[in-house]
């Protein structure tokens, strides 16, 4: 039975799991999440909590986008693995793709859902606290990506899906300062990778919908 994956190609979340999805060219249906749309009826039974993505595989309903990630690479594998199959070599692929999720996805969406509030309803402290975890955040990953192409090392890995979708718009949200070179040469490398490249494109049509304004590149 064919894959199918609940999702918005213009979702940050989603798009780290359709990063894996193509760098093995696991094939797949997307079942479009839009309120106009059946499957976001489907979406709701399936999962309560209506948080995207959402993976059906033979019947059975998997959650969370990295626990996604995992699901693909010990029941579908491909060329690409993932995730080291040595477990001690897996905690720094783990630590970097929950640094990306927590510290630099978590706070650019704080930034962006503030802005789709009613001017009354805005937390200006709450976008300024986000916006300073950022810059922490930028900091620290300049420094933690010398000397490696990747996240985690040398090989594309499960921590490198989560960060080209929260580099990719956390960037549009609070752009990163020159002085991280090694980090704005990171986002670039990844803006390259014919996977991330592809969920890019199939994101294009909805740009207009990024309430900050979609920046005029990438």
């Amino acid at each position: 039975m064919a894959l199918t994956l609940y999702a918005h190609p213009f979702s940050s979340y989603c798009q780290k799991v359709l990063i894996a999805l193509y760098e093995n060219g696991t094939p797949f249906e997307l079942r479009l999440l839009a309120p106009d749309q059946p499957a976001a009826r489907e979406f709701a039974a399936l999962w309560p909590l209506k948080r995207m993505p959402v993976l059906v595989d033979d019947g059975r309903t998997v959650v969370e986008s990295s626990v996604i990630v995992e699901h693909l690479g010990l029941f579908h594998p491909g060329p690409v693995r993932l995730l080291p199959e040595d477990p001690r070599d897996a905690l720094p692929v783990r630590t970097m793709d929950r640094v990306f999720d927590n510290y630099v996805m978590t706070p650019m969406q704080r930034i962006v859902l503030d802005a789709l509030r009613a001017p009354a309803d805005r937390d200006p402290f709450g976008v300024a606290e986000a916006r300073a975890q950022l810059d922490t955040a930028y900091r620290w990953l300049d420094g933690a990506l010398a000397g490696h192409d990747w996240a985690a090392g040398d090989a594309f890995s499960l921590a490198d899906c989560a960060a080209a979708p929260s580099l990719f718009y956390a960037d549009w949200a609070h752009p990163m300062s020159e002085e991280f070179a090694t980090l704005r040469a990171y986002r670039k490398r990844l803006l390259a990778r014919p996977s991330f490249a592809r969920a890019v494109d199939e994101a294009r049509p909805y740009r207009q919908f990024f309430p900050l304004g979609a920046p005029d590149r990438d």
